[in-house]
């Protein structure tokens, strides 16, 4: 692909956050005009500027954008957080200046090939997934996007022998022109960010957007088990690759009792078996087949998917396996922070399990959470602001298996002295930190703070 000479253009950034900031750095290094621009008048343009390169030239604009400004522009860039449908964007589309995202902006200035994520849920965690087993194939690779790592940072780094994995969001692909997954996926859709698409409709159009510019050369991964996908899947752009956690497919990947297979015109490929994986929990195995999918269709090689994903540990505080001391497994699922999420973490569970919950009260219910445990949870450890309410529906619901600790290092020594050889130990609050810890992520890192001490003991 040709890039974009974007030398001594006129580029208004609009949006002065990570997106924003990273966005105004790369199109400097390609000597861009830049005015970096946000709506709201009252922010700091010394603390703005602080967070821009020394020598930056960038123009800071805050407030109303006038009429002058606006005529002399060649480009807009929008940062993600900004939604489309105010004034000021209305405004900018109806004078006829191209509009990119910070997505399409690292794409004309990139090279290499792209596979791209998007879903609700798992993006992250497929994302991880197959950073690591381009790693392991390729000498040139960068895992970008929404994981945290901005695209923009990356993209003049790249050659033509580099891969990109990036994790796509709805809102960053709202705004792309050109850019063309050589592999995409999109793992699954439900409910999400109707505040900002309005309608399911508009939500399931943006997502299918990650397709738009592919051909029939490319590919598209996509969830069998999702109603939305596999209608999907008869129009998309791309040639169509299903996986299922619930069936074997004539082609696609799926599960056959214990192992995760690839079914292509010709062969079955076994890719792993689940028991090998470090990540548990049906809705990984489906992560584990997505990644395996655009990986083998990227022209990846069976056993080295196959070493990559075995040697995979979770994202930092999803279910993420910490260590195993006398034999009981310690997971982290410090980001449980609602019941939805610690149900997804108890049900991930293939040991008997003593589970420490409880945190600040975010007025949830919990009935359907201690009624997932499904005889799995030993017994349930609380903490923090919720203990005893939660004490109390798990009472009421007939679990009456429950300790009150203090706090979560008392937590983890009470679990550790109840556990036996065989058991699991989990952190899956279904709370939120606030009044302990300052996030899910200190939370997090103090348990395994605390496990790591039990081994040194």
């Amino acid at each position: 692909m040709q890039k974009k000479d974007l030398t001594e253009k006129k580029v208004l950034v609009f949006g002065t956050g990570i997106s924003g900031i990273g966005a105004a750095k790369l199109l400097e290094k390609v000597q861009a005009e830049v005015i970096l621009y946000d709506g709201n008048e009252k922010l700091c343009k010394e603390e703005i500027r602080k967070k821009l390169p020394k020598d930056s030239k960038c123009e800071i604009v805050l407030g109303a954008l006038s009429k002058e400004l606006l005529e002399s522009l060649d480009l807009v860039v929008m940062s993600p957080g900004v939604p489309l449908d105010i004034p000021t964007v209305e405004q900018i589309k109806a004078a006829g200046i191209p509009v990119w995202g910070e997505i399409e902006l690292a794409y004309q200035m990139s090279a290499g090939t792209v596979l791209a994520i998007t879903g609700t849920n798992g993006k992250t965690t497929t994302t991880a997934l197959l950073g690591e087993i381009m790693k392991a194939y390729a000498d040139s690779v960068f895992v970008v996007g929404n994981i945290g790592n901005p695209y923009t940072d990356a993209a003049l780094s790249m050659t033509e022998d580099s891969y990109t994995v990036a994790e796509i969001s709805s809102f960053q692909l709202e705004t792309i022109d050109t850019f063309a997954p050589k592999v995409s996926a999109i793992l699954n859709i439900t409910e999400d960010h109707l505040n900002r698409h309005h309608t399911m409709e508009e939500y399931i159009r943006v997502k299918e957007l990650i397709t738009a510019n592919q051909t029939k050369e490319d590919y598209c991964i996509l969830n069998y088990e999702d109603e939305v996908l596999r209608a999907f899947g008869e129009r998309c752009p791309a040639k169509t690759v299903f996986f299922s956690s619930e069936r074997k497919l004539e082609k696609g990947a799926f599960l056959d009792g214990d192992a995760i297979c690839l079914k292509t015109d010709t062969e079955t490929l076994e890719i792993v078996k689940t028991g090998e994986l470090k990540i548990l929990g049906k809705h990984n195995y489906e992560n584990v087949m997505a990644a395996s999918a655009m990986a083998y269709y990227t022209g990846v090689p069976v056993e080295v998917i196959h070493k990559a994903i075995t040697e995979f540990r979770a994202v930092a505080h999803r279910i993420e396996f910490v260590d195993e001391i006398n034999g009981i497994a310690y997971y982290n699922d410090s980001k449980g922070t609602n019941p939805d999420a610690a149900i997804k973490g108890i049900q991930a569970m293939n040991r008997p399990t003593l589970l420490i919950g409880g945190g600040y009260d975010k007025e949830s219910s919990y009935e359907e959470w201690i009624q997932s445990f499904d005889g799995k949870v030993k017994y349930l450890v609380l903490i923090g602001q919720t203990r005893e309410k939660i004490q109390e529906v798990a009472h009421k619901c007939g679990f009456v298996n429950t300790i009150l600790a203090d706090n979560l290092e008392e937590a983890v020594s009470m679990c550790t002295q109840k556990a036996e050889k065989g058991d699991a130990v989990l952190l899956s609050p279904a709370c939120a930190s606030w009044g302990q810890f300052d996030n899910y992520e200190q939370r997090g890192d103090k348990f395994k703070e605390y496990v790591y001490a039990l081994k040194k003991a």
